[in-house]
């Protein structure tokens, strides 16, 4: 007799405080006496400010201050030393630190107001002289200037060679040999940037901020202003989407708290839509992808060569080649990934960073190999299968592709494909059938978490992490009440605030087993201080039982096999003249974790209809197969793949930030010009969860789906379109002016 609530499609409990606005973002703070900041951005690329002018803005009833490079000094930021958890090798920016430009729009100074208008007005009249230098934000124009970073900081650098790829792949009697661009992406969350400081009487800082990790913005903040953990606190207990742009403390944080400390009082800075383009983003790359098969279709040589854009000041990279090594069998591989320093703000981790661009030429590559051969594409995956990662020579924990693949294209109709391309129509309308497969990596964090049952029969527990709108909050609370057989509305789940037990930032889809893990391990501790306390009540029918002897539900210990014999955790607790049981526990990978690789595997179609008149391209299914391990929660669960698909066909058909390298600057800022899909671009799109057990990844045997469901889309609708149309398109968005 126990209470499921794993697995189980519940509603998000934290959806109706969002749908009534009860829930409070990082702008939404209103206190007394809050002043107000607005960012002044530079106009120039790269140069140095030669001259700055804030007094017209100052002769301003109402405005307080403006702060530059001029009046900034003394932080302990100014060290160069100290790097955020997220950030990657280098010196990270720092803002108003000098007189220096590293790229357009970077922030160069803070106007501070009574009032929003005011602030937004004032920043107008701050003159600024330039001394320009030249600057370079073009990706194709310097690629002989491409460089290995010595240092990956926690990003795998691409294994070294197997074989003889580039041997191989020459006297392959198929092959496929092609160039593959992305463009750069932007995050474009719903929610911008922004962060409210409370500061009260005694100084201390309450520091409000949209951020996917409360103690990582803590950290950087006490570490640049020199406070202790005990002056500043971080908290955002709600965020409206990340999807990477928050796992670094972004400028805005740093301005709000530099005014709040001088200025001695509540301070709020929020970004503009434009400003969003000013900071991290997904890099633009440039592929390489060499496939040598035998006529069978049996995989020789595979080598992929990648070259990515980073800043100036830090070495940002992804895992865009790994990948290759991974899925297929082959003998003979060589991967390689550089990259090319730009004037350009760092990029950031971007919804499944280096396998959405890396799987997009793979996939893409693959679909070419299948019709060079002749050979169904499904077919040409399945024939390479590989039962092991051949990157690390090691044997996957769980691996369902081969079902995803039979899964999907049994749900997709994929065997009434005609494969000749063009072939099939509607009316004026050329269809086409496309499919990729993908793949992400399931790791654990270290993570902990308190859970405090009270003796009316309440559970709170806690955690430093995040809900960027991934469902946090809701299987969180799943687990915890499962574990002690509560009814869900009994638990509270708490996030987001930096005085709770460690958690990482919110990325990488670890957090449900990370965060989960050390749920279920506080609250398995409770259970064991429970369960003592049920054996000690008087003519207790559990008094030799054991714990696995016993099942929690409905607020009650049971004798399994016998439920008429049972406790209350009401009087267990009151025998033992306990009015609350607290306990703090931590979790992390075990040492059998890295003796397997750990993955979450999908096989994603698509059909899209192609104007012939026109060219233009309309996704009007698409189909992904995930094999995630034991999912949590099938309606978040869905919620998360679906919405990478959506990503993905917005990457396929319409994202891209347009660079105008002769001013070095995002000319598509803002959500008119920066297209995304929308409901008229999106039709059916369909989630199968292929089941699949696995005792190795973590305890509940979960894997993340949050990156999973972007990854492949690109090159499905690629192959697509090709089926449609004959015409193969290498460089995204695939737009009509590539298909006319």
């Amino acid at each position: 007799m126990t209470t499921a609530y794993i697995g189980q499609p519940i509603d998000r409990v934290d959806g109706l405080a969002k749908v009534t606005g009860e829930a409070k973002y990082a702008a939404e703070y209103h206190v007394p006496g809050l002043a107000y900041g607005w960012v002044v951005s530079s106009a120039a690329a790269r140069g140095k400010i030669a001259a700055i002018d804030a007094s017209e803005a100052l002769n301003l009833p109402g405005v307080i201050h403006v702060f530059t490079h001029e009046n900034t000094s003394g932080l302990a930021w100014f060290d160069r030393s100290y790097r955020d958890h997220s950030a990657p090798p280098g010196s990270p920016f720092r803002p108003l630190h000098d007189a220096e430009i590293h790229f357009s729009a970077q922030p160069i100074a803070l106007v501070v107001a009574e009032t929003l208008e005011l602030a937004r007005y004032a920043s107008t009249l701050v003159r600024v002289e330039y001394e320009r230098a030249t600057h370079s934000t073009d990706l194709e124009a310097h690629l002989a200037e491409a460089y290995e970073p010595k240092e990956r900081s926690g990003i795998k650098p691409p294994p070294k060679p197997r074989g003889r790829a580039d041997e191989a792949f020459a006297r392959a009697a198929v092959q496929v040999d092609a160039q593959y661009l992305a463009p750069v992406e932007h995050h474009n969350p719903m929610e911008m940037f922004a962060t409210t400081v409370v500061r009260d009487e005694h100084g201390t800082l309450t520091v409000y901020d949209k951020t996917q990790g409360v103690q990582n913005v803590r950290n950087y903040l006490c570490n640049v202003f020199g406070f202790s953990t005990t002056e500043l606190r971080v908290v955002s207990a709600f965020v409206g989407g990340g999807f990477g742009s928050g796992l670094r403390p972004q400028y805005q944080v740093f301005l709000a708290v530099l005014a709040a400390r001088e200025l001695k009082r509540s301070v709020r800075v929020c970004l503009t839509r434009q400003q969003m383009f000013s900071f991290g983003h997904r890099p633009t790359t440039r592929q390489r992808m060499a496939l040598g098969a035998s006529a069978d279709g049996a995989l020789e040589a595979v080598v992929h060569e990648a070259v990515a854009e980073t800043s100036r000041f830090e070495d940002y990279s992804e895992e865009v080649v790994n990948w290759s090594g991974l899925l297929y069998r082959c003998d003979n591989v060589r991967l390689d990934h550089k990259v090319v320093q730009l004037d350009l703000c760092t990029p950031i981790d971007m919804r499944a960073p280096g396998a959405v661009w890396g799987l997009f030429a793979l996939e893409s590559a693959m679909d070419e190999l299948a019709v060079k051969l002749g050979m169904d594409p499904i077919e040409l995956r399945l024939k390479n299968y590989v039962e092991k990662d051949m990157n690390e020579d090691k044997p996957f924990s769980s691996k369902e592709l081969r079902e995803c693949y039979r899964q999907g294209a049994e749900r997709f109709g994929w065997t009434s494909r005609d494969p000749r391309p063009g072939s099939m129509r509607r009316g004026s309308t050329r269809i086409g059938w496309g499919m990729a497969g993908g793949c992400w990596e399931s790791t654990q964090q270290i993570a902990s978490s308190r859970a405090v049952l009270t003796v009316d029969g309440k559970l709170t527990v806690s955690s430093a992490t995040e809900d960027i709108g991934t469902g946090t909050y809701t299987i969180m609370t799943q687990i915890a009440a499962e574990a002690l057989g509560l009814p869900m509305g009994d638990v509270t789940f708490k996030l987001g605030d930096s005085n709770l037990p460690e958690a990482p930032v919110q990325g990488g889809s670890f957090t449900a087993s990370s965060v989960g893990s050390a749920v279920k391990a506080a609250c398995d501790a409770v259970r064991k201080t429970l369960f003592g306390l049920a054996r000690k009540v008087d003519d207790s029918p559990l008094a030799k039982a054991a714990l696995d002897d016993v099942d929690f539900a409905d607020g009650r210990i049971y004798l399994r096999g016998d439920p008429s014999r049972s406790v209350s955790v009401a009087d267990a607790m009151r025998h033992g003249k306990v009015e609350a049981i607290d306990e703090e526990a931590s979790a992390g990978p075990s040492s059998k974790q890295h003796q397997f690789s750990r993955y979450v595997h999908s096989a994603v179609f698509t059909e899209v209809e192609v104007d012939e008149d026109f060219g233009t391209v309309r996704v009007t299914r698409a189909l992904s197969a995930v094999a995630g391990g034991r999912v949590l929660n099938p309606k978040t669960a869905r919620s998360q793949v679906m919405g990478g698909v959506v990503w993905g066909i917005g990457s396929a058909l319409v994202e891209a930030s347009v660079i105008d390298h002769a001013f070095g600057r995002f000319i598509n800022h803002n959500l008119a010009d920066y297209h995304v899909p929308v409901n008229a671009d999106i039709h059916d799109v369909e989630v199968i969860f292929v089941k699949e057990r696995d005792e190795v990844v973590n305890p509940l045997g979960t894997k993340g789906l949050g990156e999973i469901g972007v990854v492949g889309v690109a090159a499905a609708v690629a192959n697509a379109v090709f089926h449609a149309t004959g015409k193969r398109v290498r460089e995204l968005p695939i737009t009509l002016d590539k298909l006319l």
